[in-house]
């Protein structure tokens, strides 16, 4: 009995790489807004920024002057608090031909999520997915895109409880989509609403984009700065060429 409890003690000892989590400099979830508001049309435009975002050689500079020269990223995209569906599983991206992977499934995949804003399930979601992945990041971050700060549930749980687990949220608040936008989409301060409502923890931050070409810098933007947390020197200069 002694002899076959040691030897078990001796096999974990042993082979304790086979279950620790993979190393990377950063876990993101890219949490998309697929709700009622946002058509099909509109759901591709939004994943192709993200494509072609993520494939960008500004983006692979910041990933490969990482500790780790790797990232872990998921895109979800929500819609109501039954309605969020990964459309893209965590996937490590470490160069071009990774990136060229992920972007293309984020355009090949089906869109199922729908229905009114539930952001604090979406968090919640999100959250979930940092905490039960393969990987061990240095940084966790959480990225909600949305046209509205409005949210048929509440939002402030879900946010304490990720920033309080070591997350970080940040926010794309979309103003616009279209490139002949003549105004806001929602009658008061989006940006504002985002700051006050949605993200939090260490650093976080709200991007904007107030039409179609803005849209897709602003995505560079945004992930440059996240990617490149605040050990790379020269990540605002480099973030700042897509303003």
């Amino acid at each position: 009995m002694i002899r076959r409890i040691l030897t078990s003690l001796v096999l974990v000892l042993l082979a304790p790489a086979a279950w620790a989590a993979e190393k990377v400099d950063l876990e993101l979830v890219l949490l998309a807004d697929a709700s009622r508001s946002i058509d099909a049309a509109e759901s591709r435009f939004q994943r192709q920024g993200y494509a072609t975002a993520i494939t960008h050689e500004d983006i692979l500079f910041a990933i490969a002057h990482g500790r780790f020269k790797r990232i872990a990223v998921t895109y979800v995209e929500w819609g109501d608090d039954t309605s969020q569906d990964v459309v893209v599983p965590w996937t490590v991206i470490d160069g071009p031909d990774s990136a060229a992977a992920f972007a293309n499934a984020l355009m090949a995949a089906p869109r199922r999520a729908n229905g009114p804003n539930a952001i604090g399930a979406a968090l919640t979601v999100a959250q979930g997915l940092i905490d039960t992945n393969a990987y061990d990041g240095a940084r966790r971050v959480i990225d909600l895109s949305g046209d509205s700060a409005f949210s048929m549930d509440y939002i402030e749980p879900a946010r304490q409880a990720a920033v309080g687990a070591g997350t970080t949220i940040n926010g794309l608040a979309i103003l616009c989509r279209q490139a002949d936008c003549g105004g806001r989409p929602v009658g008061y301060d989006l940006e504002a609403a985002f700051a006050a409502e949605i993200i939090g923890g260490r650093g976080a931050f709200v991007v904007t984009a107030d039409g179609r070409d803005r849209f897709a810098a602003a995505v560079r933007r945004k992930l440059i700065l996240e990617i490149a947390g605040p050990g790379l020197p020269g990540a605002e200069q480099l973030a700042d060429r897509h303003r």
